[in-house]
């Protein structure tokens, strides 16, 4: 059974469910410009999921996702795609370099390092979905432990607190009615500057190095479960304030009314059944050599994945994880190699092989408007923060295309990531006078931008280092 996370996202509440390929497919459009192919494959093997999960468990346990490989240049979405298409889902999602893995002997990342950290995302994503829905609980849970401590003591007697209040011998309806006055108080704010004094943890841990073939991945499956036994957790008192106190008391609250062991075991479920691994710069690790020799082979590095994506067990600090289900998307530009030259085991493991193109001068246009939190709207939003309104005309943005595509063709092609740096040039002057602009509406149009970077595409060299 797969376990889905509420939609994270404020922009969308859409049911996974009831998505279909096409809907995926409109939903990713929110984001990412073209690349039709790409979304396609991506929102079936999305939508595959669904109807796995929908099989009777023998029949399941069967069906093995079917992996992709994503070919084109950089700054076309393959990232992009990938990425937004977990956050639909809600589901962990990893992103790797092939290139950072070495073969198992050598000084480097071990392939099984991929996995631990996709559990350590999916730990994170139960955990922050299990504070949703204890926050009330634990807020209310801190605020009761907060009047105890600014208001302590029996009806009997009078006593007073560190926090400067007295509290008279009184019954019990009047002790109620000072509490509940206090409360008031304190969700109003008026208690904040007050000091109360409690017991926290000490949380420092004795330095010491230990020096192991195993990795550090391997080693610290054991020593941070070790540590708090060995040498215990020791408490101090400590003076703060009624708002730090009632941070910290929340946050202790949440600790004790979270069960991690539960939480632990829906997160490796969640992997098992949903995890989205994007192995990025596969293309580098393409390719078999002839030769023989000390060195790390990218053939060798290619037969440490290989069991990875084709389903195994790996050891994690929080218990065995099988990544038969997880689902992953390989990614590389594959401009010296090809898909052809990763090792026949590896090429069969990833049936589905999407190409992306090339991003052309309407893709450019469509980047800078089109996307829910694109470009212009991003800048048009950091100037509003110095009061500062900030207008792109049309003929301002056909520049700006122009140009970027213009450097692409002239230089290296680094696709949608050109605008950026554009974009920066263009703006240069703007951002670094906006607090002192007393005009506060700004216009960038056409003249403004050929103004701007004429000279520097015109250089080619200088483009080369600017641009």
């Amino acid at each position: 059974m797969a376990i889905y996370l509420p939609s994270t996202s404020d922009e969308t509440d859409v049911i996974l469910d009831e998505l279909t390929p096409k809907e995926i497919v409109s939903e990713l459009d929110k984001y990412v410009v073209g690349q039709h192919e790409a979304k396609r494959a991506v929102a079936i093997a999305l939508r595959n999921r669904m109807r796995r999960q929908k099989l009777p468990a023998d029949l399941a346990e069967e069906i093995m996702p079917k992996n992709i490989i994503m070919i084109g240049p950089t700054g076309v979405g393959k990232t992009e795609i990938a990425r937004r298409l977990a956050r639909l889902a809600n589901s962990p999602f990893a992103k790797v370099e092939a290139s950072k893995f070495t073969e198992v002997g050598y000084v480097g990342r071990d392939v099984e390092s991929m996995i631990r950290d996709l559990v350590e995302i999916a730990i994170d994503m139960v955990r922050e979905e299990r504070l949703e829905e204890i926050a009330d609980k634990a807020e209310l849970q801190a605020e009761e432990r907060l009047l105890d401590l600014l208001l302590p003591g029996s009806p009997a007697a009078p006593s007073s607190t560190p926090a400067g209040f007295t509290l008279p011998a009184e019954d019990g309806d009047s002790s109620a009615r000072t509490r509940e006055k206090l409360r008031q108080q304190l969700r109003e704010g008026k208690l904040d500057e007050r000091t109360v004094e409690l017991e926290v943890r000490e949380r420092a841990m004795p330095a010491f190095e230990i020096i192991s073939n195993q990795g550090v991945e391997e080693m610290d499956i054991n020593i941070k479960d070790m540590l708090p036994n060995i040498f215990g957790q020791r408490t101090k008192k400590r003076k703060m304030k009624v708002s730090e106190a009632f941070e910290y008391l929340t946050q202790e609250e949440e600790s004790r009314l979270i069960d991690m062991d539960q939480v632990t075991r829906a997160a490796v479920e969640r992997v098992e059944q949903s995890g989205i691994i994007f192995l990025d710069e596969i293309d580098k690790i393409a390719g078999r050599e002839s030769g023989h020799g000390p060195d790390v082979s990218r053939e060798g590095v290619q037969r440490d994945i290989l069991p990875i994506v084709e389903g195994t067990t790996v050891n994690t600090r929080y218990g065995m994880v099988r990544t038969d289900h997880i689902l992953f998307i390989a990614a590389g530009a594959f401009h010296v190699s090809k898909p052809s030259d990763l090792i026949p085991e590896l090429q069969g493991r990833f049936p589905i092989r999407v190409e992306l193109k090339s991003l052309t001068m309407q893709d450019f246009i469509a980047i800078l408007t089109e996307p829910k939190s694109s470009l212009v709207k991003q800048y048009t939003a950091l100037l509003e923060t110095e009061g500062l309104k900030l207008e792109f005309t049309r003929e301002a943005l056909d520049e700006i295309a122009s140009f970027a595509f213009r450097v692409n063709e002239a230089t290296e092609n680094i696709g949608a990531r050109r605008l950026h740096t554009i974009m920066e040039r263009v703006l240069d002057e703007i951002s670094f006078n906006a607090p002192d602009i007393k005009e506060k509406g700004v216009t960038v149009d056409g003249d403004y931008v050929r103004k701007m970077l004429t000279d520097i595409v015109k250089d080619q060299d200088l483009s080369r280092y600017i641009l």
